[in-house]
């Protein structure tokens, strides 16, 4: 199994010689290598039994780095960069030749962030190349937001943890990029619309895709829990549900139908930002409980609500 511990040298051995470390960062756990190295890419495809198709976000240390991986570099991006990073917000970039093509799953743009975690920001400022890092599960599995998570699930195919805490944010980056010189949001996450949009106007909102992602985070089928997850209105759903075998996911309120034991309440003061802390973590959960079915429902579709939200429909596999 994966050792668990804060050596930042440590970590920074392993990367050097080719192998994967996971990685804390304010969004979710990250699985880590070179991502310059294609050995090292291919052992992340491989150890998340992700699809080569979909993309990997590649993590940097600060802005002056992106110029090393990117080339025509929209004014937007510098001025978003400046407000948020260190932070949860990828920006989707035209590639130069620096970065493999196996990494942007042959597409011309790579996806860069700068994470808000002082752990990896250190590991990432004593290393001669970036990190590619997606999260650190297997591939369509709920993210990982604790040590423990990623132990669970890679512990015996990892040499290495950095353990950080659990992440402050809880749910992945907002990605954005930008089409004929407009802004435009391929994966909504820890940074929401309401603070983009003041900054470079109006943004469009693309919708994930099945087969054909253009960026990381579009897949359809993603963030599942082991069991059948059925989102919609909760008092409808439970009506024909099994007391004592049926898993609920709510906002703020637990069902009187349903036994409290296997109801899970993402924030009862309906706090968003505590419910995208607890969002991963809760899914997980369902796994330890002898339920059959999941039902859950949506939060507010606003602010960190719409990522929530894009979360769940995803878990259950919802356009």
């Amino acid at each position: 199994m994966a050792v668990l511990g804060k050596n930042i040298q440590q970590a920074k051995k392993h990367l050097e010689q080719g192998e994967l470390v996971a990685i804390p960062t304010e969004t979710v756990y990250g699985l880590a290598g070179n991502a310059l190295d294609e050995t090292a890419l291919a052992k992340i495809f491989e150890t998340k039994n992700r699809p080569f198709f979909d993309p990997l976000i590649v993590h940097i240390a600060s802005w002056q780095q992106v110029s090393l991986y990117a080339k025509a570099i929209p004014e937007q991006a510098r001025k978003l960069a400046d407000h948020f990073w260190p932070g949860p917000l990828t920006l989707l970039l035209e590639k130069n030749r620096t970065i493999p093509d196996l990494a942007t799953a042959g597409l011309d743009r790579v996806g860069l962030r700068c994470p808000n975690h002082p752990l990896t920001l250190e590991l990432l400022n004593q290393l001669s190349f970036p990190l590619a890092a997606p999260s650190a599960n297997p591939f369509g599995y709920v993210s990982p937001t604790t040590a423990l998570h990623v132990q669970q699930q890679l512990g015996e195919k990892l040499p290495y943890i950095l353990d950080g805490g659990p992440c402050n944010v809880g749910i992945e980056s907002t990605v954005i990029g930008w089409e004929n010189g407009n802004p435009v949001v391929y994966r909504q996450g820890g940074i929401s619309l309401e603070q983009i949009e003041p900054l470079v106007g109006k943004v469009n909102v693309l919708s994930h895709s099945t087969s054909n992602p253009q960026s990381p985070g579009q897949l359809k089928n993603h963030y599942a829990p082991n069991r059948k997850f059925v989102l919609g209105n909760l008092r409808e759903l439970s009506v024909n549900a099994s007391k004592d075998r049926t898993g609920v996911l709510a906002f703020q309120h637990k069902l009187e139908s349903i036994q409290p034991a296997t109801q899970l309440v993402l924030s009862p003061s309906g706090n968003l930002q505590e419910a995208a802390r607890n969002l991963f973590t809760m899914l997980r959960q369902f796994d330890t409980m002898d339920v059959d079915v999941v039902i859950s429902e949506e939060v507010p579709d606003q602010g960190l609500g719409r990522a929530i939200n894009d979360r769940l429909r995803r878990a259950a596999a919802i356009k």
